[in-house]
């Protein structure tokens, strides 16, 4: 008679798939791992990100002064409308919105906070730079000063692709500010300014500069002309005098309207990706470049009429 407490032996199509399914959860595991890594690497900034320009400065104490400078997107500020100044020749092409929800700030604090917990993998200790070149890797690589660091005449190179997200930190063992003059951030052929994140500890200051990347910093932000593509959140004031600033909202927007699948739609909705294009003479594809097309909310190529300069004329309003 068998032994009513014997073990019997799992049959071997248990067996089967019990490994299988240790293999599966590995593979999903080793698959995973390097997309979150990635994920903690970029700015996650919810409510925060549609700004260009925000000065989250805690107690509503928020500021943020434009002075003959352009700014390409919206503009907030924890403080009242009056702490968003415009003088001499100021323009903001975006909404300006004062004060901001809570929502928004707790938003930018939690991503300032969650990359200032990213493990840097390269370490600089050298303060600073002068008439430099300097080469920077992508993700998974996170590049960090270890303190203050100021970059005079300075190119930083951005190895790397077109698809590649960038991690750099400021002031990660000691109290660390951004210092740039003529500091110049050279991307790959094809890569987003958005793709690229700077921490900084402290205060960033940058003049005569070519800017590139979403910047969290921990102290007041300020720039004197030069070039600025991307966004320039801080936890206190922000203040722009001469010089540009293109958002990530208004970059993304242009890649979009390069509809580089060719398919004439934003991928997430069933519709045409033109609310910012200038539609011309019906010459071509779909696209952002002068088409066809079926709608573009006023555009001047459609419905009838004879091809124009710059467009269609005469057709049905």
């Amino acid at each position: 008679m068998r032994n009513p407490n014997a073990i019997v032996p799992a049959p071997a199509f248990s067996r089967l798939t019990a490994r299988l399914a240790g293999m599966t959860s590995l593979a999903v595991f080793l698959f995973a791992a390097p997309f979150h890594a990635a994920l903690a690497q970029t700015a996650q900034l919810g409510a925060a990100s549609r700004f260009a320009v925000l000065s989250a400065a805690p107690g509503g104490g928020g500021a943020v002064t434009c002075t003959g400078a352009i700014i390409n997107g919206d503009v907030g500020s924890s403080g009242l409308p009056a702490a968003v100044v415009q003088t001499e020749g100021c323009v903001i092409t975006g909404a300006i919105i004062a004060p901001v929800s809570a929502t928004v700030l707790a938003n930018f604090n939690t991503a300032y906070t969650d990359l200032a917990n990213v493990t840097c993998t390269v370490n600089f200790v050298q303060a600073a730079f002068t008439d430099a070149t300097l080469a920077l890797d992508p993700s998974p690589a996170v590049n960090c000063f270890t303190a203050d660091v100021t970059f005079t005449r300075t190119k930083l190179t951005l190895n790397g692709g077109a698809n590649s997200t960038w991690l750099i930190k400021v002031g990660t063992q000691a109290v660390g500010a951004l210092t740039g003059t003529g500091l110049s951030v050279a991307l790959p052929t094809g890569a987003s300014a958005c793709n690229v994140t700077w921490w900084v500890e402290a205060a960033t200051t940058m003049t005569d500069s070519d800017f590139r990347g979403t910047l969290l910093a921990g102290a007041a932000i300020t720039t004197t002309r030069g070039t600025f593509a991307g966004r320039a959140l801080a936890k206190a004031a922000v203040t722009m005098t001469g010089g540009s600033l293109i958002s990530c909202g208004a970059l993304l927007g242009e890649a979009a309207c390069k509809d580089k699948d060719r398919d004439g739609d934003d991928d997430d909705k069933d519709h045409k990706d033109h609310k910012k294009c200038n539609q011309g003479v019906g010459n071509g594809p779909e696209g952002c470049d002068p088409g066809h097309s079926d709608d573009h909310r006023g555009s001047n190529d459609e419905h009838g009429g004879t091809p124009g300069n710059p467009g269609r004329k005469g057709g049905r309003k």
